[in-house]
């Protein structure tokens, strides 16, 4: 990890040597987590997951109460099957049933679990997506208000030891998180949650 901040930092100032070298560098910063927090398309996205969590959570506790029930007739199959007061044949007849109900158990039990790990890897998918594309527009706007502003380099601030100092006047945050969030159709103004991707109830 110290490597890695290292290379950043000899990039980022070889960066701006070079700029240097052409022309007055100026520099800004950003809080990237800030900006994908307060960005109302990122909040859109988490109430789209969890209402996707919602109907895949429903699909699982009615595959979940029919295995249930399932076990319950198995169990019921199973008494009768050791009940004297009932006849030899009928007893067979219902040792058969449990038979198939143990069998018909085991293929809900695995579609269960096959579907659940189905829904988690769709869940992920669907995350990474959308949080790809939230980037990809917060960098965009990012480089609208650095093109703006005349600025050369915009370094995020939220990255941990790259930048040792920011002159806050320089940091445009706000600036650009106003500009990602003009007209949005959501209230801004509630804290953007985690995309959490399980399937299982909190």
């Amino acid at each position: 990890m110290k490597k890695l901040q290292l290379t950043i930092l000899t990039f980022t100032l070889l960066a701006i040597m070079a700029c240097s070298a052409n022309a007055q560098t100026k520099t800004a910063s950003v809080d990237m987590k800030k900006l994908f927090d307060g960005y109302w398309k990122t909040k859109q996205a988490q109430t789209a997951l969890e209402n996707r969590k919602i109907e895949l959570r429903k699909d699982i506790k009615d595959m979940t109460d029919n295995l249930e029930k399932s076990q319950t007739e198995y169990k019921k199959l199973l008494d009768e099957a050791m009940d004297q007061a009932i006849s030899t044949d009928e007893r067979e007849k219902r040792k058969q049933a449990a038979g198939d109900k143990a069998k018909e158990m085991s293929n809900a039990k695995i579609a269960l679990d096959q579907f659940q790990r189905q829904a988690e890897a769709q869940l992920a998918d669907q995350s990474q997506r959308m949080s790809g594309n939230i980037v990809t527009e917060i960098r965009k706007a990012v480089a609208d208000n650095a093109k703006a502003g005349n600025y050369t380099i915009v370094l995020n601030a939220n990255t941990a030891e790259v930048v040792v100092y920011v002159e806050p006047g320089i940091d445009i945050t706000e600036s650009v998180l106003k500009q990602l969030n003009a007209g949005a159709p959501v209230d801004v103004t509630k804290p953007a949650l985690p995309l959490n991707i399980s399937t299982k109830a909190p």
